[in-house]
């Protein structure tokens, strides 16, 4: 049984460095519906995402820092809209103009999420794609670290475009989100890890979501690379760069 499927209670101290060969297997979020936390940091773009009111130009931005699950709300909408869902990163004019092409008479999507928004390097894709949603009365959903309106663009167009999108930002999680994100993560990399350790974590990890995403990566590929369970001292080994206060009782063989 290994590191991965035994209970990670396992009292051994990880000691020496890691040096075993892991290869790189792709993690993938879980995006459904149910698995969304409600909290004060994202109540006022779920109202904007499922309240009545219209979208201004039939646009929304979502903005905030990295981890704060805008990909998530992004996701649940577009399956909720049947929206086709895209990341501003791969967005090219010519993808732009194919999307609206005529299709042996099919019509567009009627709505549309851009994901990574602001890392859009083609600004006439992005007013392409902006100016042919409003042509054809599709919403249009906007995810990105920071609002429209202070992306550095150069084209004026696309500019007036994006101060006319209604922006919402999402903030970074409380404590009680950060707790249940925590275990979330952990759970999607089925890392099983004692309450006590996940209790020592929360206390002296940075209070975002990245940096619990950061961390989790960093304990699943350690608890891969060991063959070991997370324990305190193996989290305390490869997060001690992140950790706050983690000298303050050295960590023993206990969980």
């Amino acid at each position: 049984m290994d590191g991965r499927t035994k209970l990670k209670t396992d009292e051994n101290t990880v000691a020496g460095a890691i040096g075993q060969l892991v290869l790189p297997f792709a993690h993938t979020p879980r995006f459904a519906a149910s698995d969304f936390v409600f909290s004060a940091s994202n109540a006022a773009a779920r109202s904007w995402l499922l309240g009545p009111t219209p979208w201004p130009e039939r646009r929304l931005a979502l903005w905030g820092p990295a981890g704060t699950g805008k990909t998530h709300m992004l996701d649940i909408w577009a399956r909720r809209h049947e929206a086709l869902l895209l990341h501003g990163g791969s967005l090219t004019h010519a993808h732009v103009a194919a999307l609206f092409a005529a299709r042996g008479g099919r019509r567009p999507p009627m709505a549309m999420a851009l994901d990574g928004a602001d890392m859009c390097g083609d600004e006439h894709a992005l007013l392409h794609l902006l100016n042919s949603a409003r042509e054809q009365g599709m919403a249009v959903l906007l995810g990105a670290r920071t609002p429209p309106a202070r992306w550095p663009v150069i084209l004026p167009d696309l500019a007036s475009r994006l101060r006319a999108t209604m922006a919402v930002a999402v903030g970074q999680p409380g404590d009680g989100l950060l707790r249940v994100l925590l275990l979330r993560l952990l759970a999607e990399r089925q890392i099983v890890v004692a309450q006590p350790v996940v209790e020592w974590l929360l206390r002296r990890l940075p209070r975002t979501a990245r940096a619990m995403q950061a961390a989790v990566r960093r304990l699943d590929h350690a608890a891969l690379a060991t063959g070991r369970p997370v324990t305190r001292a193996l989290a305390a080994s490869v997060l001690s760069d992140m950790l706050a206060g983690a000298g303050d009782t050295p960590p023993g063989p206990g969980p």
